[in-house]
């Protein structure tokens, strides 16, 4: 049966490159169709100054288990691939939390503890309110949003701001008045209350292109599929014997579609299919949110004191040292997520801000050789409360739709985009 089966998957992302390699794992070919020159979507490598960047500075978590287990499968090594730290948060001069090796959920009760930066009422507050989590399993009778959520368990503005705000910010990219509290839950009870581990961060040493989707890619093409390159889709087709993909280099038929793309993207070729138009409804009605990640390349000495830091109220949200993570001294990283007053400044403007909270902050007195600043306007989805996200099937039965942005308990992150994927793969008959 697995030999009848011809599969394109239209999108070289996380989520398409996801199902591709899950397909490839049974030993079924696939034809995956991405539009730019490279793979990797919104988490891509970027040459710039002859210098590797990312399109966005994300993370990983130690529960991200697909997609852990998709990179390790198509030959990365995630010890080599990443540097892993154990949770903590760092808000320069003002906040401090860090989780010491103890079991889950033990290991952050006790950082809660002991975080540094709170008065001792607010760390009783925090860790009844983990507590509270816990007992409810991490599920909310009616979901609501999480500033709602933490005014519900007396968590008061500083601790709010100082605890919560990152985290929620960093999560879902969603501001706390507009964030669903759910959806956070679904994070923290993965991230916080299983192994101790699941709460890790890892920082990846290479860039996000060679990190899954072009390894995916190779794998991909050992198992007999093939992966096209600067050849996107400019029309889907059913047909009673499959399903036609129109591409810019020509027409071809396949039993199943898997639509991997971005969501705006994704509207554009399902509008056509009347039967799909509750689906565009609702990526249609999806808000966007943005990620702006600003790159200085300081002279080789210039560091930071952790891979990875925050900034308590400022323009840059987090920081990260990539002469620590991976080996490329001097250059440093800002990521701002979320809405907010940075998008009313010109790029100039934005990199001159971040340049000065460097020099107030850590008293780096030189100025940066070049900055680069990437700015993903509509980098995720706003993960708002009882939100209507696509799901995977479509009423096209040979028609799915897969990325971070379908039905899941995962705001929009790569975790979420790589299950998406993979549920996908899992879903066509025989595969």
């Amino acid at each position: 049966m697995a030999q009848e089966l011809k599969i394109a998957v239209i999108g070289g992302g996380y989520a398409g490159m996801s199902a591709a390699a899950e397909l490839a794992s049974h030993d079924i070919p696939v034809t995956v169709f991405e539009s730019a020159r490279q793979l990797g979507g919104r988490a891509r490598g970027v040459q710039y100054n002859d210098t590797q960047l990312d399109n966005g500075q994300h993370l990983l978590l130690g529960c991200y288990r697909e997609t852990l287990r998709l990179i390790e499968l198509v030959g990365g090594d995630i010890e080599r691939d990443f540097l892993r730290l154990p949770l903590q948060l760092d808000l320069h001069n003002h906040f401090s939390l860090r989780a010491p090796r103890l079991p889950a959920p033990l290991h952050l009760l006790v950082a809660l503890l002991a975080a540094q930066g709170l008065s001792w009422s607010e760390r009783i507050k925090a860790a009844r309110f983990m507590l509270a989590l816990r007992g409810m399993q991490f599920r909310l009778a009616h979901d609501m949003t999480v500033a709602e959520l933490l005014k519900q368990h007396g968590q008061d503005a500083d601790l709010s701001l100082k605890l919560w705000e990152p985290l929620c910010i960093a999560a879902l990219n969603t501001p706390m008045q507009k964030a669903s509290a759910q959806v956070l839950l679904n994070v923290l009870r993965d991230a916080l209350n299983r192994k101790r581990a699941d709460s890790d961060m890892l920082l990846p040493r290479v860039d996000f292109t060679t990190l899954f989707p072009q390894r995916a890619a190779g794998y991909v093409e050992r198992h007999g599929g093939k992966v096209h390159l600067s050849c996107g889709a400019e029309s889907i087709v059913p047909k009673d014997s499959g399903i036609e993909v129109v591409t810019t280099q020509g027409t071809h038929l396949f039993s199943h579609v898997i639509c991997a793309t971005s969501p705006t993207v994704a509207a554009d070729l399902l509008r056509p299919l009347p039967a799909l138009s509750e689906t565009v409804n609702r990526i249609d009605a999806l808000e966007q949110q943005p990620i702006y990640t600003l790159y200085l390349q300081y002279p080789a000495q210039v560091h930071l004191p952790h891979p990875m830091i925050g900034l308590h109220r400022g323009y840059s949200q987090w920081l990260f040292d990539k002469g620590r993570i991976a080996g490329q001294h001097g250059l440093l990283a800002a990521v701002i997520s979320s809405e907010g007053l940075h998008q009313e400044l010109s790029q100039e403007e934005l990199a001159q801000k971040v340049i000065a909270e460097l020099r107030v902050e850590f008293g780096i007195d030189l100025m940066p050789q070049w900055y680069k600043v990437i700015a993903e306007k509509r980098a995720t989805f706003c993960c708002s409360p009882d939100l209507q996200r696509p799901v995977q099937h479509t009423e096209i039965p040979n028609l799915l739709l897969a990325g971070d942005y379908t039905a899941g308990d995962y705001p929009a992150t790569l975790e979420g985009a790589v299950q998406s994927g993979v549920y996908c793969a899992r879903s066509i008959p025989e595969a």
